[in-house]
């Protein structure tokens, strides 16, 4: 690798010659400010934020963009370069909603952050601000432009990282602002929700639609019985939002903090998880050995499950007719459930506690629910569990250790776990299929070719005498990259696990929100992934079938995987979208909700 020297701040320093000054400074510690920056994502030098001074050239350069050569010498922290940062940040802050207090970042914003080390204490630019109208028609995301700093991150990861481009910068000059095409609102654009630009704003512009009063008014109300689950990758960040360093597992002091807030049974996804590759599994087997249709696609991410219902809806046959775990989950409490405790599933409030923004919609979809009640009735974000610790003000870091409810649902195997990485359905699915293909109980239960963070993973399992070609693909860019495949006629697979998200579930669009800066040091998706990989490897069952609770829920209530009954509880149906039609079904159910409250 050709290499360059350069001195930055009186230190010599030697460094690849692809990196940008920025780079090269981070190499020797320096600390070069950044705002717009995404590393790989949104690397445009478009907010001045970064800006240095190199000697010989006629004005100050953005470190992020400009490319190191030989014998550079350049100075980050002079008082042209502070000025000329504190100028850029303080004409930024004169055109933006300065409500810091009462902002859903106050404290975790980027842009706070910058003006509180630039010692910015007032704003010299005054006038005209612009306002725009706050979109929250959908279920999931809420957009506020007069939170916007127009830095461009939201747009590139939407449209260059998941390859959907439903947002971009609209009108000119002052009154430029982001938003989907036509100004519709995000519910009327093809958005599936994943919640990738709220992880890469900066401050406040984008952020999910809270219910955690919601939820507070059910846990208060004595006539309702709520029943919390969460997913597993929850347990690999939530630990974040209280200091602690990314990947820690925390599970144990999450279920001590769920007790704590006052929800009468606190279950774990991974219950659901075991049941849908019982479901699923089935499925598939059904599919190979009947003639069915091939490849089946995983539906537990509901992000990828919009994707396809707007752009690729000839494969919608192709997906499973599993709901997601949670949903199962939701729809086992209000039936088996309820039914073995006597309780009336109308009096049941379930909340799902979720690293997803997209699962609020899916929540929300007529599809989910089974004799008029919905199977969840409340997502919340991993964001939105750690605001309701602390407005309890439980100091999470001294909770102790506990487990969660051991009744009818309480036990989860290591193959439900692995299911907030991306791989981890493939692999759970694969355990259980390979035992039954075998006829045995096979001991090596580690596919370590569908782990890892490669876009498309590619492998053949000889299973019983079959060849299962499988594929995974994580973010939908891939997804689309490997769907082209298959319907040009270059690609074959039994069986094809698709998650929204790059790294699964880990990195959902609510997980805890971390600074460009702290994404240049490490990568989340590796992390947090390892929490939970750690957590299977400890588990005493590491296969879905083997969890006794999942095999007793089909002895007293199923009957058998894929039976009429399972069928009526724990599948569903997709369909077709337009991408820029008629208003969708989520948008009326908003006007109705606006109505309904306004009566």
């Amino acid at each position: 690798m050709e290499k360059v020297t350069l001195t930055i701040d009186n230190i010599k320093v030697e460094v690849p010659k692809e990196y940008t000054i920025l780079e090269a400074a981070k190499a020797v510690g320096i600390d070069i400010p950044t705002l717009c920056y995404m590393k790989s994502v949104n690397e445009v030098g478009a907010c001045r934020v970064c800006l240095v001074e190199l000697q010989g050239a006629r004005g100050l350069q953005a470190s992020c963009v400009h490319p190191v050569s030989e014998g550079m010498v350049i100075k980050t922290n002079t008082r042209k370069v502070r000025d000329a940062r504190k100028a850029t940040v303080e004409l930024i802050l004169s055109n933006h909603n300065r409500e810091c207090l009462t902002c859903f970042r106050n404290k975790n914003c980027e842009l706070q952050s910058l003006a509180e080390e630039l010692n910015i204490s007032e704003i010299p630019f005054e006038g005209e601000n612009t306002r725009g109208e706050i979109d929250d028609l959908s279920h999931s995301i809420v957009r506020d432009p007069s939170k916007c700093i127009l830095c461009g991150r939201c747009v590139n990861v939407c449209r260059d990282v998941q390859k959907i481009g439903i947002l971009d910068f609209t009108n000119r000059g002052f009154k430029t602002e982001v938003s989907p095409a036509f100004n519709k609102s995000m519910d009327e654009a093809p958005c599936i929700y994943c919640g990738q630009c709220i992880v890469a704003c900066p401050v406040a512009a984008l952020r999910e639609k809270e219910d955690i009063e919601r939820v507070w008014d059910a846990i208060e109300d004595p006539s309702v019985h709520v029943v919390v689950q969460t997913a597993p990758a929850v347990r690999a960040a939530l630990g974040e939002e209280f200091g602690m360093p990314i990947g820690t597992r925390v599970t144990g002091k999450m279920v001590a903090a769920l007790k704590r807030l006052g929800f009468d049974k606190v279950y774990d996804t991974n219950f659901g998880a075991d049941l849908t590759i019982m479901e699923e599994g089935h499925e598939l087997l059904g599919r190979i050995q009947n003639g069915g249709k091939l490849p089946m696609i995983t539906s537990c991410s509901p992000g990828w499950i919009r994707f396809c219902e707007f752009n690729y809806p000839e494969f919608l046959d192709n997906l499973s007719s599993c709901k997601s775990p949670h949903q199962m989950v939701g729809a086992i409490v209000k039936s088996y459930y309820a039914e073995k405790q006597n309780i009336d599933p109308k009096k049941i409030f379930t909340v799902s506690i979720m690293p997803c923004t997209s699962k609020k919609t899916e929540s929300s979809r007529p599809e989910m629910n089974v004799k008029g009640l919905k199977d969840v009735d409340a997502v919340l974000t991993t964001r939105e569990l750690a605001k309701m610790i602390k407005q309890a003000r439980i100091n999470f870091a001294a909770l102790g250790d506990e487990k969660f409810d051991q009744d009818l649902m309480g036990e989860y195997t290591g193959a439900g776990v692995i299911f907030g990485a991306t791989g981890g359905v493939m692999e759970a699915a694969l355990r259980t299929v390979a035992d039954v293909l075998e006829g045995q109980d096979l001991q090596n239960i580690e596919y370590n070719a569908v782990r890892g963070l490669e876009g498309i993973k590619e492998a053949e399992v000889t299973l019983g005498g079959k060849t299962i070609r499988i594929a995974v693909a994580h973010g939908t860019a891939m997804a689309a990259k490997l769907l082209d495949m298959v319907k040009a006629g270059e690609k074959e697979y039994h069986f094809i696990e698709i998650m929204g998200c790059s790294g699964g579930c880990v990195t959902g669009g609510g997980q805890p929100q971390v600074s460009a800066k702290v994404k240049m040091d490490c990568d989340l998706r590796l992390e947090r992934a390892k929490a939970l990989y750690e957590e299977d490897t400890v588990m005493e069952l590491r296969k879905s079938h083997k969890n006794e609770m999942v095999q007793k829920l089909y002895a007293d209530f199923l009957g058998k995987p894929n039976s009429h009954k399972a069928h009526e509880l724990l599948h569903t149906h997709y369909v077709a979208r337009e991408k820029f039609g008629t208003k969708t079904e989520a948008v009326h159910s908003a006007h109705h909700d606006a109505a309904a409250a306004r009566e």
